[in-house]
């Protein structure tokens, strides 16, 4: 005798009596039965809406370090070259080929305050920057 499909507020019917362990183990079973990963509960609210643009989930998790990467040296090289060493204690040979082989990053993981101070810097000494 076949049995009877359940509805979804069925299913929700029986999870409802169950306890904590029970629920636990349930989901490690269906993981397990159809080799899939459930989501966490704060992943899932990280996740943009339907139809909603991958900025929206770049959004809801807020960046914290910053990469400050030259572009260019621009027309003033020795400027940028020392305002580098500044900015990284490199020495002048270092920072000179940091400054030719540009785009580099100058700065890696660093919070937003000092990025955004850093390209200023560069900007002043007459480099392209970008902060990602």
């Amino acid at each position: 005798m076949p049995t009877k499909k359940l509805s979804a507020d069925d299913l929700l019917d029986q999870f409802k009596d169950m306890t904590l362990l029970e629920l636990n183990e349930f989901v490690k079973k269906f993981e397990e039965t159809f080799d899939v990963q459930a989501a966490a509960p704060m992943a899932m609210a990280a996740m943009p809406a339907a139809g909603a643009g991958a900025g929206a989930a770049e959004e809801a998790e807020e960046k914290t370090e910053f990469d400050v990467v030259l572009a260019g040296a621009g027309d003033k090289k020795i400027q940028v070259i020392k305002e580098v060493r500044a900015l990284t204690n490199l020495g002048l040979k270092e920072a000179k080929d940091l400054v030719d082989n540009a785009p580099k990053p100058v700065l890696e993981h660093v919070p937003k305050e000092q990025a955004d101070q850093a390209k200023e810097k560069l900007e002043a000494a007459g480099a392209s920057v970008d902060v990602k």
